[in-house]
């Protein structure tokens, strides 16, 4: 070679590329000038199999090179775009696909991926709120708040009074029927809590039917029904609990022989309202399980032993089980309606189920209503091994003469007060109050949780200890001057199970049809219209059938004299 070849292949200057020498094309040995530029560290690339090129982790790394061979530049770098110079190969397949920007759920892990994350869509509010503050509950605490928010309680002692009107055979086939209808709009809610298609988690009545049927409709519809069953039952259990405490305090003493002057009516109130607010200090709703499931034992236990008791005593000398008829046509509808409300006043706690499986953990592979149904099958399987001995078993005992003041706990001691084990009556009584107290708290939650949110909404922070511990204390004893002021709350059973009918067994079937959308005349479209519509239609009348009875008998009313 010369010196003026030399000189030609050196005038210009040559880049050194990572090419493979082609076969029959001898190397070329040239000079090399230097090119004057600032040493960069240049990043390795990162080799990964085929199949994780769009995972999420791996395509939103800065490391990670794109399948069509690019390799993406650390932050603050900027990128060389030379259009003259040849691509280098890369260590990895050069697949030729477009460029990820975003993770793509393609692969078989994908849809499940993508469905987890939708599933973890909650409101970052909820983690500030008692209702969902924790939620590490389980299929046993839900068993346990199901059972002592449900059927049986102080609200189940008045079934057999429905009975007066009903009868036997009407009897039966009403409670059947309702037990069935409600465990189906039950079965309706559970399934209604978590939203597949937005992976939303409606962990409140309201809310649930705010998001189907708008918050103005909320608010006329269901606000008021929803807020009674917690803040209305609250009062009555303060007098339920309160003159319960009064009978055991009676029946443990042997009258008036304890002290000259016991507590009156209105301090036994008191004194039950204070173990309510004590106990209503635990923060949250998964916190007080222990308390459902000393209720939900003491409930078991009570009712048990009054059926028990009634049926082990005998019926009444001379008892009656022939259907109590008004003098009119008219009067004796709207007995038989009345007798319906009181039946629709027992099936409550409809408005606590979704708070109870907002406690729960839930996602894709696991969601809430699995547990949570579990749960609700083996504690009605409970209420109904309960329910039905206790109605059939005191209306059997007592027939007619079943005071419709207290139901067949107050028949108890009315009729075998004397002749029974005072030992077992002071059992009864005091499982009644605990089972009282214990209500009161998962009843009161919805109420502590809504007063909590307007805080937070407005402060963007949780609820500091000692404003909570003020607003369930206001609200325990606000509650007390209720139940002094209307100590006549008692004898409106079937006038506020009316109200409360629309929440147990008429909601749910239209807010099923509104989100699920079901076929057109298919059955599920069928069977919700027709139970939800006459869930409806059976509210007006039974509201206006009681107040038609309490007009037409009278009610002694007596503000602040309990």
């Amino acid at each position: 070679m010369n010196m003026g070849d030399h000189s030609e292949v050196s005038s210009a200057p040559i880049t050194p590329r990572p090419m493979t020498p082609r076969q029959g094309t001898p190397p070329i040995s040239a000079p090399i000038t230097p090119r004057p530029m600032t040493p960069r560290l240049m990043t390795p690339p990162i080799s990964a199999p085929p199949s994780q090129f769009h995972s999420p982790s791996l395509s939103r790394s800065p490391l990670l090179i794109s399948i069509g061979g690019d390799q993406v530049e650390p932050a603050g770098k900027t990128p060389k775009t030379s259009k003259t110079s040849t691509p280098r190969t890369s260590r990895t397949p050069n697949f030729r696909t477009p460029i990820i920007r975003t993770p793509r759920f393609i692969t078989p892990l994908g849809s499940p991926i993508r469905k987890a994350l939708r599933f973890t869509k909650l409101d970052p509010q909820d983690a500030w709120l008692p209702i969902t503050e924790s939620r590490n509950g389980n299929i046993y605490y839900a068993a346990f708040h199901t059972l002592s928010s449900g059927i049986i309680g102080i609200q189940a002692l008045v079934l057999p009074v429905a009975f007066t009107v009903l009868g036997w055979t009407w009897g039966t086939i009403c409670l059947t029927a309702a037990f069935i209808w409600q465990l189906y709009t039950l079965y309706l809610l559970v399934h209604l809590h978590e939203s597949p298609e937005t992976g939303m988690r409606f962990s409140r009545y309201l809310q649930l039917f705010n998001a189907t049927f708008g918050e103005k409709m909320g608010n006329i519809f269901a606000i008021f029904p929803i807020m009674y069953l917690s803040g209305g039952t609250c009062v009555a259990l303060i007098i339920m609990g309160g003159s319960t405490m009064k009978q055991f305090y009676l029946t443990v003493c042997g009258g008036a022989a304890c002290s000259p002057n016991p507590p009156t009516t209105a301090e036994w109130y008191l004194i039950f309202t204070c173990a309510a607010v004590v106990l209503s200090q635990l923060p949250n709703l998964n916190s007080i399980a222990g308390v459902s499931l000393i209720g939900a034992v003491t409930a078991v236990t009570y009712c048990t032993m009054i059926w028990v008791v009634s049926v082990a005593e005998g019926s009444l000398s001379g008892v009656s089980y022939n259907p109590v008829s008004s003098s009119s046509e008219i009067g004796r509808i709207f007995d038989v309606l009345n007798a319906l409300g009181i039946i629709a006043f027992a099936f409550r706690g409809h408005n606590l189920i979704l708070e109870i499986q907002a406690t729960m953990p839930s996602d894709e592979k696991h969601p809430s209503h699995v547990p949570m149904w579990k749960g609700v099958k083996v504690s009605y399987t409970i209420i109904a091994m309960c329910l039905f001995p206790l109605t059939f078993g005191g209306y059997w005992a007592y027939g007619q003469s079943i005071p419709s003041d207290g139901g067949v706990l107050a028949a108890l001691f009315q009729y075998h007060g004397r002749d029974t084990s005072q030992v077992i009556l002071g059992l009864t009584s005091l499982f009644v109050i605990i089972n009282a107290v214990s209500s009161f708290q998962i009843y009161g939650m919805p109420t502590f949780d809504d007063i909590e949110s307007k805080y937070t909404m407005r402060k963007k922070k949780p609820c500091p200890k000692w404003l909570r511990a003020l607003i369930r204390a206001l609200f325990g004893f606000g509650c007390y001057l209720m139940a002094v002021a209307l100590p006549f709350v008692s004898k409106l059973t079937g006038l506020l199970g009316g109200f409360a009918l629309p929440i147990t067994l008429a909601y749910p079937c239209f807010l099923w049809l509104k989100t699920k959308k079901p076929k057109m005349y298919s059955p599920s479209w069928l069977i919700n219209w027709g139970l939800g519509t006459s869930g409806m239609g059976l509210s007006v009348i039974v509201i206006v059938a009681s107040i038609y009875v309490l007009i037409d008998t009278g009610i002694h009313v007596s503000f602040f004299n309990p």
